[in-house]
């Protein structure tokens, strides 16, 4: 089939597809490029795509991009792919303690931003109640990309990584079917539904979801196990199509397919499958290029033209957001799990907003409702004034809130059969500037039988230590551990680096 026939039938020529893959991979290499001066700024990497996508728009090199449609469409595939990579990195041990707060974070939080940047809109946008709380629920989900691109250099404890994590995986379904229902309402009031009926619909779409997700993931690893463990990059080709199962036979069934691609992504994560560094390192790699691809679209669809208008409206929205939304939704959502307050205030700094309030606020336009196209732009410019405000202070906030943990342990994502032969796991721990660790030798950690540190990086030169080497702040460790010692070894390095070298010793450790 040549590019003669395919123009004639008005379909997609090869001359328009090579000028596609030319700019599309000249965006995804500035974008790559762009991570490193996110890094270095402590900017997340969003606000670079975004930028990106601006550039080459209408108002930058003249590409004419307005399709919300498309958008939405697009948006939520990414939406997917990011659910279902941040289910498969997330340890169950790590937020299991979590789920009951983050499940109320995510559904009477969510209740209460709503009502709150409602009424705001409400009274000082005067806006009719209908679209006052749709912007209330459009800004009201975080976005986890946004968060931890900042916070991977900021070394908290399990409780808050966790807490966020889950809240990001399962706030963006409760917001999306409420979004969907309140931008229908605005578009037809005549069926427009009650509030009890909504939350009855809302938690029935939840629930549907949950077993949906929960159903294929659990089955869908055991198929995996018994018919595709050959092959590293097949497995994990089949891996990502089941979280994408997962989500299209949910909402298939009118359920919530988003919930449904998480907890099948976290149950697969979890299920000790084979090729486990392959399949972490094709779903990050399909994440980064959602992320990419939906940011920079957004970038494009954008106007600058109308974005002036909305500055002062998403300034005022958004102190509401972050100064009285937030904080109360927190503090509602997690006084009954006896959180801190200091974690409670990092949580309520830590809300950042990113790609899926800018993908709601499509929903109203594709669904016909008068008069909302300035939503889109209010909620670009608060996303961006926003991030810009809260994304480089996150780490100075949980440093002056005392929430920084005293050492970082990172899984490495190392594609390496011989380890999965071995049953060994490897891992880095960063020597933070508090840490106990510091002074003690390498033989004083007394690792369990199995694990052993095998590398230290000092100044950015790295030597195999001796049993008497000693650890000194802002070092890296690398330590191989078996898989059943793994935890143990954790723990140990964690308890040494709280207490010091006679950690253990009362309690006969």
């Amino acid at each position: 089939m040549d590019a003669t026939f395919l123009a004639a039938q008005g379909g997609f020529s090869l001359h328009d597809l090579t000028l596609a893959l030319l700019v599309g991979s000249l965006v995804l290499l500035v974008s790559v490029a762009a991570v490193r001066l996110s890094v270095k700024s402590g900017l997340p990497s969003l606000l670079l795509y975004l930028a990106i996508g601006l550039a080459i728009g209408e108002s930058g090199f003249g590409i004419n991009f307005d399709n919300t449609e498309l958008t939405q469409v697009l948006g939520y595939a990414a939406l997917v792919l990011i659910l279902a990579e941040g289910g498969l990195s997330t340890k169950w041990d790590g937020i299991k303690n979590s789920v009951a707060p983050a499940a109320a974070l995510s559904t009477v939080g969510v209740v209460v931003s709503v009502a709150v940047v409602g009424s705001a809109c409400r009274f000082l946008l005067d806006l009719p109640w209908v679209t006052a709380l749709m912007v209330g629920a459009i800004l009201s989900s975080t976005d986890a990309a946004a968060v931890f691109s900042v916070l991977r250099r900021v070394p908290l404890p399990r409780r808050i990584t966790g807490l966020l994590e889950a809240e990001s995986g399962f706030n963006d379904a409760p917001v999306v079917i409420a979004v969907t229902a309140l931008a229908t309402a605005s578009t037809d009031p005549s069926h427009a539904e009650a509030w009890w009926v909504l939350a009855w619909h809302a938690g029935a779409e939840l629930a549907g979801g949950a077993v949906v997700g929960l159903a294929v993931g659990w089955l869908g690893g055991q198929f995996m196990r018994r018919v595709a463990s050959g092959s590293s990059g097949l497995f994990s080709i089949g891996i990502m199509a089941l979280t994408v199962l997962a989500y299209a036979a949910a909402a298939a069934v009118h359920t919530s397919g988003f919930i449904a691609c998480y907890l099948a992504a976290l149950v697969l994560g979890n299920m000790a499958l084979p090729h486990r560094q392959a399949v972490s390192a094709f779903a990050t790699s399909l994440g980064w290029f959602a992320q990419i691809g939906l940011f920079v679209l957004l970038g494009l669809l954008a106007s600058p033209a109308g974005m002036g208008a909305q500055l002062v409206p998403a300034i005022v929205i958004g102190l509401v957001l972050l100064l009285l939304a937030r904080p109360l939704s927190v503090v509602v959502s997690m006084t009954p799990f006896r959180v801190g307050w200091r974690d409670q205030a990092f949580l309520s700094w830590a809300g950042l907003r990113g790609a899926v309030p800018v993908v709601l606020a499509t929903v109203p336009l594709t669904l016909g409702a008068p008069d909302v196209r300035w939503i889109f732009d209010l909620v670009f410019v608060l996303v961006v004034v926003f991030t810009l405000v809260q994304g480089p202070t996150l780490p100075w906030v949980a440093r002056k809130l005392g929430v920084t943990d005293t050492y970082q342990a990172l899984n490495l994502a190392v594609e390496s059969t011989p380890l999965e032969e071995l049953n060994a796991e490897l891992f880095q721990v960063s020597v933070g500037p508090a840490s106990k660790l510091h002074g003690v030798e390498v033989f004083e950690l007394r690792l369990p039988q199995g694990a052993n540190v095998t590398l230290v990086v000092r100044g950015g030169s790295g030597f195999v230590p001796a049993p008497n080497t000693a650890i000194r702040r802002g070092d890296q460790l690398l330590i191989v551990a078996t898989g059943e010692t793994r935890k143990k070894v954790e723990e140990r390095v964690r308890s040494v680096s709280e207490n010091g070298r006679l950690a253990g010793w009362s309690r006969g450790g």
